[in-house]
């Protein structure tokens, strides 16, 4: 594979994800990691974001993915993403702080999760080489088994839906991470397929959205997105929230 690959990472150990199978008419236990405190609807959003720097980028200045839909949507979204987390990852404490990125969750009213991550796996656990057996522990080739469909099967048991969201592309120039992009490429095929299983999961690529030669999705780093990018990326997840709720407005209407 050679197109080109952008992963948001930074430096973080690791450990096996779940093995549970997911299929359409099977539906996960619900995560233990997800007993903190309730939240209520009528203080917080209904929107929550988990994930690594891709979704955390910017969110010092209000420039983030979930500060974008929140724009888009008139309304507040809950930003629990951590820079550096892992869908993978071993240290106990720290992952229940929130590194590993199923821990992020707090439970609640939520209708929607904005969800992301697997690239730090990628990036920094396996160093983007001999990467297939950490590939197969966060999710198998048909979509099914692996620590993302656990935790996004298990998100909707709680009964929400989900956004899983993709990395940007390189626009052709050099990055830290550019010997990421064939592992990054094979792994949101694998999530592209999940999606195609579960009916509350929606996919959103973001695989067609830098022009060859446009490094203004990009911070200076060339890694994580740019508040242009963060902005743009946030669109298509409020588009994708308007579209699915569309038919429920109309109804409710009548």
């Amino acid at each position: 594979m050679k197109t080109l690959f952008t992963i948001c990472a930074l430096a973080i150990l690791s450990v096996a994800g779940c093995s549970n199978t997911v299929s359409r008419n099977e539906t996960a236990p619900a995560m233990s990691a997800m007993s903190t405190p309730e939240v209520s609807r009528n203080a917080t959003p209904r929107i929550l974001a988990m994930g690594d720097s891709l979704m955390a980028w910017h969110t010092m200045t209000g420039g983030s993915i979930a500060d974008s839909v929140a724009r888009e949507l008139n309304e507040p979204v809950s930003n629990h993403s951590i820079s550096g987390a892992r869908v993978i990852y071993k240290l106990p404490i720290s992952g229940a702080m929130g590194m590993k990125i199923a821990n992020q969750y707090r439970k609640g009213d939520w209708d929607w999760v904005v969800l992301n991550g697997g690239g730090n796996d990628l990036w920094m656990g396996c160093g983007c080489g001999a990467c297939d057996n950490r590939m197969d522990r966060m999710i198998s080739a048909d979509g099914r088994k692996g620590a993302i469909p656990h935790m996004v099967d298990s998100l909707r048991k709680t009964g929400v839906q989900i956004v899983y969201v993709g990395y940007l592309r390189s626009p052709g120039a050099w990055s830290p991470i550019e010997g990421c992009r064939d592992d990054g490429d094979a792994l949101e095929a694998r999530i592209s397929k999940l999606a195609d299983i579960i009916p509350e999961m929606h996919f959103v690529s973001l695989a067609d959205m830098v022009p060859t030669g446009d490094r203004s999705y990009h911070a200076m780093d060339m890694i994580h997105p740019s508040v242009k990018g963060s902005r743009e990326i946030g669109q298509r997840v409020a588009a994708v929230i308007k579209a699915a709720e569309q038919p429920v407005l109309e109804t409710a209407a009548n």
